[in-house]
């Protein structure tokens, strides 16, 4: 019988007809597996954001063409930044970390779609997990490896479990926050550990360029606490 071919994602992943990784030539930053995994709504979204309109009669594999075509026309002429790896461009970035919170709460963010941020030390956890861009996004499964650089998406998560945003005392820098952690009172506090504000927390968060590893339930569909940070950029994290 024929191997399937499948996302390459753990033992619960499902056959797809897209082979994994970037299809396109000369565009590093473009991978149409997971575009083509991206919902229905999402892509159009994602196609708004770059200012492609007339979208509500395409079906998703002409969404799926288009938005690839508008980030290999962004990549060729240097004006769309990353996809895939979320990253922005450098101004918009740089305008972002200061932008704070607005009076709704959102949180300003240097990624406009939420996405995984790559470079020369991405984890194979980052690789395996599924990419989470908004707060309609649901696991896959219970005990789904996750992963979001979403301001939304995290402060959700956190505030769900009763978490709050910490550094850890001491390793602050320059009037910096230093390790970020968050804390969860309920368990009992660490000492080590000094509540700040998300404006701090996710400014931070921003410029390292973290990604957000996380679980929303555990395999038997218990809640879940665990998350991680990464950095892609440094092999230690």
């Amino acid at each position: 019988m024929p191997t399937q071919n499948t996302t390459g994602r753990g033992g619960g992943s499902t056959a797809t007809k897209n082979p994994p990784g970037n299809q396109t030539p000369n565009t590093p930053d473009i991978n149409e597996s997971e575009i083509a995994r991206l919902k229905v709504d999402e892509l159009r979204s994602r196609l708004a954001r770059r200012g492609v309109g007339d979208t509500d009669g395409m079906k998703k594999d002409q969404l799926v063409k288009a938005l690839v075509k508008s980030l290999k026309d962004g990549s060729s002429s240097g004006g769309g930044g990353r996809t895939g790896s979320g990253r922005s461009s450098g101004s918009s970035a740089a305008g972002a970390r200061g932008a704070g919170t607005s009076g709704s709460g959102r949180s300003s963010r240097s990624n406009d779609d939420g996405g995984v941020r790559t470079g020369p030390h991405t984890s194979s956890s980052v690789r395996y997990s599924q990419e989470i861009t908004s707060t309609d996004d649901e696991p896959e499964r219970p005990g789904r490896s996750l992963v979001t650089t979403d301001h939304d998406v995290i402060r959700q998560w956190a505030e769900a479990r009763g978490g709050v945003p910490t550094t850890v005392d001491g390793s602050e820098h320059d009037g910096h926050p230093g390790v970020l952690r968050l804390d969860f009172p309920a368990n009992g506090r660490e000492d080590r550990l000094r509540e700040i504000s998300w404006d701090d927390w996710f400014a931070t968060f921003d410029e390292r360029r973290l990604n957000f590893i996380y679980q929303e339930e555990r395999s038997d569909g218990r809640q879940s606490n665990f998350f991680r940070l990464e950095n892609p950029d440094r092999e230690d994290g």
